[in-house]
Order: structure tokens, then C-alpha cells, then sequence
């Protein structure tokens, strides 16, 4: 690089240019993974029990919780570093990716990584731009060239980059290697529409300044389209790049079901700690909270996600695609979502548009194979001059550049044959691009371009015969003001007309210049053009200035293609609670179009829009309308016509201007007027901005559970702040799918997704974890009332085999099993009824009520099996046939017979559906039990306490009618509950149950 030897640049140390996704390298792994793993509860529990059991004789081994603690430790660490090694691979396919850089007067290949600030980069035709460059030349003359930034705000539109003049000549490498130039810029920061640049050009021994705008700034992830290449100077590398600062430093999420049992341990912990001596008891009763828990759910979680990715329903047949789990830890919070976060453009969209009906004149037309047909029978002869008018502004006035796909050889659009090469169209809007392809030039004179304030754009052209014509086109709000002559009334209801059907609307003005008139206009232009200082409003009046007395010529209404099935999926959610925010980088018009064609806006719905807004008292004033905000401390006391009105919906459009400012100081107002709302569209947002609307509801009191979705680079700060992130994979890239959670092809696997497995795997999960509870209450209750028997001598009551196998081996298959296969409802009844997924919501099924209810079944079924065994054996020690008498081992031998076949029974009680593998672990675990029992007889299990014990046992025909009384007795009371509250009290889920079965009594 070479740099002015003035005094103007001041040497800085800048950021390479790596992109950094992972969390782990080869030398932190270890220690960080292990500081990540303990700072859980659960594991950090387990530690101290192993500890404790190393330091103090205990009744069982330290291998019983080392052993299953290191298993734990190791395969979490396997799966964390493996996801991180996918990480580093797809950084260093990023990194490693080749450029060319100028250097030493000639064009050098080296990696992108290697790419410094002040490099000169040279880009070629659909290529990704490797860091944020500022425009120095292209290939045309002018030095513009066209970009997409699909990846970076969502919109797939194709803009104009513009290069200053003094640099837009230099086009080959020499010249390029001998400039001379400082450029000023402000620090990195993430707004993607906020530039500040200046730059000081030194070119034969001249000293000029030139400012630089948001036209000569090329930001990385972008892609070239439609030109050669280019050439532009590097000035924000790496992780300062406006790409990188918009992504969310990846982090861990958990689960809140994960978060309840973490809440559980300390409070069981808690109990036992202050009803007895702590290194005493603490190993003895440490099993009420088994590390086979975390196991089990482990393994569950694992083995669980691969049904998400064999499911032939979420099976895209064009794309060949399957649904992808990359985090396998949220399964069941898809069944607890309250919130989805849509992108718009490839996510609800297609984004290809087609030109469907126009208004010209007054009388509408239909796209019919192509021709332009009227709609009925016009009272007024058509005006062949407004008729021409209207298709030369539909064909003039865009941005619209034509590329042919040219052979080696071939001179412009033309092979040797004749035939002419298939044309490719690019634009700055994709309806632009549809209506030149539905119509088909004059010499262009000037381009206004389109801005968010104007909502309109324009063209100056002369036509053949010397006269100079302004068309414009724009929002019906921005055009219809203006126009002073036309069938306004007419034009007005025939767009009133295409918004009902859900088409995007543009209307079409024009107006001639006099030759004095357009001398004036582009003397103004010029001067706003070159303007060093506010620019941007000097060019904003003169425009205004010029966009004035319009005479309308008509209005189109162009179609943006939905995916299949977006509005049934919307529709689906809504039954089903939950609530849907599209939030999207696009402007205000396109997204409300499309929100009200894809039905997340309906037609009766009344629109509130906080939009441009730019100062607080604005914005207040906006917000004070729909929500009374009194009291000095902001408490909501009384609310307006949003909450008193139970009839009509409300929807909210905020931009990314106005919720800049409404998250700074009016958080809660703003939240609570959303809170209102059924339906929220956030416009114009800047990828930052998406993650931190998911944060501003994730922190909220009311803590929803959130899921974002989208399918480009700009989503995936969003993607990873929501609890649940899901990417789609669509045409931007692969940046969100390889970021998130779960990824699947198309919008409408959503519902399969949530209303299916996220409601099977909550339902799993959460009766797996209660399960755990419950039987582990039942295991170490009647070991705590043995204690009163033998004076708190810390003798156990099972054997040290027992107490190690209980979960490990009698108990753990029939759960997992469970937790694998339950399917309470049918599927298709699930999707076919969305507010069935109402019943699982808030946590419903693992809440303190649920979790007392297993609790108190696990101490009643404990005190029966002790009490029980006791009252039916413990008085009577002679009832052997030999007459040997009953010891302690007979008797805690009974009581965990007992144990082992009414915990298997009582999950046989919940399992709705019974497959042969069911059957097999169920039934197969209890006859295990009684093998395993009746070999310990054997004198190489060295189990001398526990020797003839279990036969002895068996050999009394009072202790079998013991078992069998006990087992009855404890699950005759539950079976009794269950029958009463079904019906009594069913809940949606069981009602649907019925019906299944009647209907398919029915089919039979």
C-alpha cells in the first residue's frame, strides 16, 4: 500500500480479516468446556457428591457417581467440540476463500483472510464481496456498477453503486497501483444505513476532497451483479465489517425444562441437608436426584432428533431436503413457543413477482396470456395517447439492466446463428423487473431515485422527437397528492381494488417540460449533485421541486409470489396462541402488501403505523393515542380503544427508524401497545435491530418462550438471540441454516414442526423428568423410614447392587423407551387442530401443580411399599416354609421387589402408544429384575449378604400374595384419578382422544 507522506494519515492497528463464528480453540477447549459444563447445577452437584465420597467412608462407592459424572463430562464435551469443529470448518472455508488484491503494480492471488485495510480488491461479476470496500472503478465508464444485498437486509433487489469521478477512470491495475489517497471514516459501527466518509485525493500533484456517500460503500456479503468486476479500496477487514458486527456472539441456550430441573436440585438438596448430618446422609440419599437422569434425557434429546430428520412430511421433493437438527438440546421448547419472529423475503416469499392487472385512464385491465384485456365493457373509448403514455412510463421509468448470456466470440446479445441470447433483467425492485418484462426505450436524461420519504421514483428522458418527459411511479399516497389531472377518483378505487387482492400497487404520472423548465431543473440537479454539505436534503427539495403537478396516467398491480401454504400455516399458529412478528429489512409498502396477502394482516384489521418518526415527542404523541399512560412512576392504569375494543383486531407497522427510538426510553409503552396488537410488522429493520426485538420479549415479565425464523446472513443475529432458531434453506446462502437450531426447506414445515414434534416432545420430556421424580421418591423414601429402625446407624436398607442398578438397569429402559415413541394423540388430529397445542402452553404439564402431584404419588407409594411390607411380613419373621426366619435383607428385598413392578406398572399406565418395543422393555425389565435377583445366589458375585436371599424369598406363598397386594393397592388409587378427571374434567388433548377412537369404531 502506499500512503501520502503529508501528515494526513495517522498508522493504526486494524483487524485481519477472519471471520470468527466458534467458541472453542485447540488450546481453551478443555478448560472452557469444562468451566461451561460444571457451571451447570446438575454436574457441579454430582462433583461434590463424588468428592465426599472419596474423603469418607460411605455405603456405596465413589465409582457410582464418578463413573456416570465422567460419562456425562465426556460425551457432552464430544458433541460440544464436534458442533465447534463444524464451526471452524465453515470459517475456514470463508477464510481461505481466494482474491486478488493489487500489488506492486500487478494483480496478486492470496486468501481473504490475508485481505488489510488500504488493499485494493478486485471483484469479478457474482462474486461476494470479502470485506466492506469503498468503490474506486468498474469496468463501465462511469463507474457504477450493481449489487444485491440479499444477505445483509433480506431485500433481493439489485442496487446502484456509483464511484467518485476521479477514481471511476482508473480502470486498469497500473493506474489504480499509483493513487494516492486518504480516506476519513468513522469507527466501525452496525447500522447498515449510516455512512460517514470523506476522502482526499492526490492526482497529479492536485490536492481535491471529495465526499463520499452510502452510493461508493460495497459492504461484505454483498454480491456483484451485472458487471465485469471492480475495483475498491478495503476499509473495514474481519470482525469490523458491518456484516460481522450485526451477528450475536453464538452462546448456549438451555431449555426450560432444563432450567426446572436445575431449579429442582437445589430445593431436594435443600431438604436433606437440614433433616440430617451432612456427610452422613448425603451420599446415602444423594440417588433421589440420579446422574441416570441426565442420561436418559441425554440420550432422549439425541436419539429423539433423528425422527425430526426421517420425517417424510418435512421432506421438500424439488430441493431434496430433510429437515436438519443442529442443536438437539431444544426439542421440547418448540412445544412451548408463544412467539414466531418471520423474516419476509424467502421465508414467507418466493420473491418472484408477476404482473397481474393495471388501471389506465380510469378503466382496469387483466393480464390474460399475456394481453391486456379490459374488465367489462368501458363506457369511454380508450385514449390511444393515455394508453401509449402508460406503457412508454411502465417501460422507461426504472432501473432495470439487461444482461445477455454471451458465448466466447460472440458480439453482444447475438450468437452467429441469429437467435438471439436468453435476456436476463436486474432492478432495484423486484417489481420493476416484472412489469419491463411484461412490456418493452427513449434516451435517458436523469434518474430520481426512490428514498423512503419520497416513496416514489422517477425518469427524465427525451423522446425522438426532442421532447423532455418526467414519469414517475410510487405509492398511491405519494403519487395521487401530487397528480393535478387524470381519473384520480377512478385510479383511486381501483387501487383500493388490487390491495384487496393482495396485490402491490404502484401508480404511474408523467409531465412535459418546457425547454426553459428542464434548463432549470438540471441546473439544479447538478448543483444538488455535487453538494459537499447536506447533500442529501438539497437533492430531497430539488426533487420535490420536480416531482410536482403531475398528470396520472394509471396504476399496477403486480402479484408477489407466496410459498405454498404460508397463509394456512399463519392461520394455523394464530389457533393455536401464538403470536407472529414479520420483521423484515424491506421498505414499508412492499412489507405491508405482503403481510396483508399472506394473511398475517387481515382485511378488517386496523393498521396502526408508527413510522418516520424521528424525535420523542412524536412518537409519544403516537403511542399516548392508543395507550393512557398516567401516575409518575408509568403505571398503566387505564388503557384506550386497543383493549376495549373485543371486536376489532389491530395491527402494528414500526420501522427501524422509529423503534431505534421507542427502545431507547419508552420500552415499556411501546411493548404493552404491542402486547395489544395480534399482529406486529417491524419494516426497514437492520439485522441488529431483529435481535433486539427477540430480546426486548424474551426479557419482558411475562418471559414467552420465542422461536425466530428467516434464511439469510441478516437473520442470523435474530436466529440466535430467540430460544428456538430455525433456518431455511432458500437461496441466500447457507449463513442462517448453519447458525441455527433446526433448519427445514419451506415456511409451511413450521406447523408439522411445533404442533407435532414440539408437542410429543414436550409431552416426553416433561413425563420423563416427573417420572425420575417420582420413582427415585419411591426408591430412597422407605431407605429414610428405615433409619427410625435402626437409630440412624446409616445401614441400608437395599443392597449396595440395588442401590446401584436401580436406575441404571431395572427402571431406565421402559422411560427412555417412552420418551422415544409416545404418541398421546394421533399426529394428524395434532396438526389438523392447532389449539391442541394450547394445552401444553405455559409450562402446563411441568408446572409446581403436575410436579406436586407425582411428588405426593411417589411418598404415598413409598410409605405403602415400607408400611405395607412391614404390617403384612414384619411381625410374623417365621412364615419361611423351612422355618428360617425373615432378616433385614428379605425384608428391604420385598420393599424394592415391590418398588421395581409398581414403577414399571405405572409407566405402562401412561403410555398411549404400544409398540413391540414397549411391550419387550416393560414387561422384559421386570422379568430381568427377577433373573438378575434369583443369579445373585451365585458365589462369584461375591454378594454374600444378598446369598439364597431372593429365593428364600420367593419360596413363601405369603410373600407373593404380599407383592401382588401391595402393587394393586398403590396403582388402584391412580387408575381411579384417571378415570375420574377424563370424565369430568377432559382437557382438549383428551377429547380429541375420543373422538379418534370413535371414528375409527366407525371405519371398522
Amino acid at each position: 500500500n502506499r500512503f501520502p507522506q503529508h501528515g494526513h494519515y495517522v498508522p493504526q492497528k486494524f483487524a485481519d480479516n477472519r471471520i470468527i463464528s466458534s467458541k472453542y480453540t485447540v488450546w481453551n477447549f478443555v478448560p472452557k468446556n469444562l468451566f461451561e459444563q460444571f457451571r451447570r447445577v446438575a454436574n457441579f452437584y454430582f462433583l461434590i457428591i463424588f468428592l465426599v465420597q472419596l474423603m469418607i467412608d460411605t455405603p456405596t462407592s465413589p465409582i457410582t457417581s464418578g463413573l456416570p459424572l465422567f460419562f456425562v463430562i465426556t460425551v457432552t464435551a464430544i458433541k460440544q467440540g464436534y458442533e465447534d469443529w463444524l464451526r471452524h470448518k465453515a470459517d475456514n472455508e470463508v477464510n481461505g476463500a481466494p482474491v486478488y488484491v493489487v500489488r506492486s503494480g500487478g494483480l496478486v492471488k492470496t486468501r481473504s483472510k490475508n485481505i488489510r485495510v488500504g488493499d485494493i480488491v478486485r471483484v469479478a461479476k457474482d462474486e461476494t464481496f470479502p470485506v466492506d470496500l469503498v468503490l474506486l472503478s468498474s469496468d463501465r465508464v462511469d463507474g457504477s456498477c450493481h449489487v444485491t444485498t440479499a444477505s445483509l437486509d433480506g431485500e433481493t433487489n439489485l442496487k446502484t453503486h456509483v464511484a467518485v469521478p476521479e477514481t471511476a477512470v482508473l480502470q486498469s491495475v497500473a493506474n489504480l497501483d499509483k493513487l494516492v489517497a486518504v480516506i476519513e471514516c468513522q469507527q466501525p459501527e452496525a447500522d447498515l444505513y449510516r455512512y460517514l466518509f470523506f476522502t482526499d485525493v492526490y492526482m497529479l500533484r492536485l490536492f481535491l476532497f471529495r465526499p463520499l456517500g452510502p452510493e461508493s460503500l460495497l459492504l461484505r456479503g454483498a454480491r456483484l451483479k451485472n458487471t465485469k468486476e471492480i475495483f475498491g479500496v478495503a476499509v473495514y477487514t474481519g470482525m469490523e465489517t458491518k456484516m460481522a458486527l450485526n451477528y450475536k456472539s453464538k452462546s448456549q441456550k438451555r431449555s426450560a425444562v432444563e432450567k426446572y430441573v436445575y431449579f429442582l436440585i437445589p430445593l431436594l438438596f435443600g431438604k436433606r441437608v437440614f433433616i440430617s448430618d451432612f456427610l452422613a446422609f448425603l451420599v446415602l440419599y444423594n440417588f433421589i436426584i440420579p446422574i441416570s437422569l441426565y442420561v436418559t434425557v441425554e440420550m432422549q434429546k439425541f436419539l429423539g432428533s433423528f425422527f425430526i430428520g426421517w420425517d417424510l412430511d418435512l421432506y421438500h421433493e424439488e430441493t431434496n431436503q430433510r429437515a436438519q437438527v443442529n442443536t438437539s438440546d431444544l426439542n421440547e421448547e418448540l412445544g412451548q413457543v408463544e412467539y414466531v419472529f418471520t423474516d419476509k423475503t424467502g421465508t414467507l416469499t418466493e420473491n418472484e413477482m408477476q404482473f397481474r392487472e393495471c388501471s389506465i385512464n380510469g378503466i382496469k385491465y387483466q393480464e390474460v396470456n399475456g394481453k391486456l384485456t379490459p374488465e367489462g365493457f368501458p363506457e369511454d373509448s380508450p385514449d390511444g395517447n393515455r394508453h401509449e403514455l402508460f406503457l412508454k412510463a411502465v417501460c422507461l421509468c426504472h432501473t432495470v439492466q439487461i444482461n445477455a448470456d454471451q458465448t466466447d466470440g460472440a458480439d453482444g446479445p447475438w450468437h452467429a446463428n441469429g437467435i438471439t441470447a436468453p435476456l436476463e433483467y436486474y432492478a432495484s425492485s423486484p417489481d420493476e423487473k416484472a412489469l419491463v418484462e411484461a412490456a418493452s426505450r427513449y434516451k435517458l436524461l436523469h434518474v430520481l431515485e426512490f428514498d423512503p420519504n419520497r416513496r416514489r421514483m422517477s425518469v427524465i428522458v427525451e423522446s425522438p422527437s426532442g421532447e423532455k418527459l418526467l414519469f414517475t411511479k410510487g405509492a398511491e399516497s405519494s403519487i395521487l397528492p401530487r397528480s393535478k389531472s387524470g381519473e384520480i377518483d377512478k385510479t383511486r378505487i381501483h387501487v383500493d381494488e388490487f390491495a384487496l387482492k393482495g396485490l402491490r400497487t404502484l401508480c404511474v404520472a408523467y409531465r412535459r417540460f418546457t425547454p426553459e423548465e428542464y434548463q432549470e431543473i438540471g441546473k439544479r440537479l447538478h448543483e444538488a449533485r455535487t453538494a459537499l454539505q447536506q447533500r442529501e436534503e438539497r437533492l430531497a427539495d430539488v426533487f420535490n421541486f420536480i416531482e410536482r403537478d403531475l398528470e396520472l396516467l394509471g396504476a399496477t398491480g403486480v402479484e408477489d409470489k407466496l410459498q405454498e401454504k404460508v397463509q394456512e400455516t399463519i392461520e394455523a399458529l394464530r389457533l393455536a396462541g401464538i403470536k407472529v412478528w414479520v420483521l423484515t429489512g424491506d421498505k414499508h409498502e412492499t412489507a405491508v402488501s405482503v403481510s396483508l396477502s399472506c394473511g398475517h394482516f387481515h382485511r378488517t384489521m386496523n393498521i396502526l403505523e408508527l413510522v418516520q418518526h424521528k424525535s420523542d415527542s412524536t412518537l409519544v404523541a403516537f403511542l399516548k393515542k392508543y395507550l393512557l399512560v398516567t401516575g409518575t412512576k408509568s403505571i398503566f392504569l387505564s388503557l384506550n380503544r386497543i383493549k376495549e375494543d373485543h371486536v376489532i383486531q389491530h395491527g402494528l407497522v414500526v420501522d427501524g427508524t422509529s423503534l431505534s427510538l421507542a427502545l431507547r426510553e419508552h420500552e415499556k409503552l411501546f411493548m404493552e401497545v404491542c402486547k395489544n396488537c395480534s399482529a406486529v410488522l417491524c419494516c426497514r429493520m437492520a439485522p441488529l435491530q431483529k435481535a433486539k426485538v427477540v430480546r426486548l420479549l424474551k426479557t419482558s415479565p411475562e418471559k414467552p418462550i420465542t422461536l425466530a425464523i428467516g434464511d439469510g446472513a441478516n437473520d442470523v443475529s435474530m436466529i440466535q438471540e430467540a430460544h428456538v432458531g430455525i433456518g431455511i434453506m432458500g437461496k441466500e446462502g447457507r449463513q442462517a441454516v448453519r447458525n441455527s437450531d433446526y433448519a427445514i426447506a419451506r415456511f409451511k414445515f413450521l406447523s408439522k414442526l411445533l404442533f407435532v414434534h414440539g408437542h410429543f416432545y414436550y409431552i416426553r420430556i416433561a413425563t420423563l423428568v416427573q417420572y425420575f421424580f417420582y420413582k427415585n421418591v419411591c426408591f430412597i423414601t422407605p431407605q429414610f423410614l428405615y433409619q427410625f429402625f435402626c437409630l440412624f446407624s446409616q445401614q441400608t436398607l437395599y443392597d449396595s447392587v440395588y442401590l446401584t442398578l436401580y436406575n441404571i438397569c431395572f427402571t431406565s429402559l421402559p422411560v427412555l423407551i417412552y420418551s422415544l415413541f409416545e404418541q398421546h394423540v394421533h399426529p394428524h388430529v395434532l396438526q389438523s387442530k392447532p389449539v391442541l397445542y394450547r394445552d401444553i402452553s405455559k409450562n402446563a404439564h411441568l408446572g409446581f401443580k403436575p410436579f406436586l402431584y407425582w411428588t405426593i404419588l411417589g411418598f404415598f407409594h413409598a410409605f405403602v411399599f415400607f408400611y405395607g411390607s412391614y404390617l403384612l411380613m414384619g411381625e410374623d419373621t417365621s412364615l419361611l416354609g423351612n422355618g428360617q426366619m425373615f432378616g433385614n435383607w428379605t425384608f428391604g428385598t420385598l420393599v424394592f421387589t415391590v418398588m421395581v413392578i409398581t414403577v414399571t406398572m405405572k409407566m405402562a399406565l401412561e403410555t398411549h402408544f404400544w409398540t413391540w418395543i414397549n411391550h419387550f422393555v416393560t414387561w422384559g425389565s421386570i422379568v430381568f429384575y427377577f433373573i438378575f435377583s434369583l443369579s445373585m445366589k451365585l458365589p462369584f458375585l461375591h454378594t454374600q449378604d444378598m446369598y439364597f436371599v431372593f429365593v428364600q424369598l420367593l419360596s413363601s406363598g405369603s410373600a407373593w400374595f404380599a407383592i401382588i397386594l401391595i402393587v394393586v393397592a398403590c396403582l388402584f388409587i391412580d387408575v381411579v384419578k384417571k378415570v375420574l378427571y377424563r370424565h369430568l374434567q377432559p382437557t382438549s388433548t383428551e377429547k380429541a382422544q375420543v373422538m379418534l377412537c370413535f371414528c375409527i369404531q366407525l371405519d371398522q
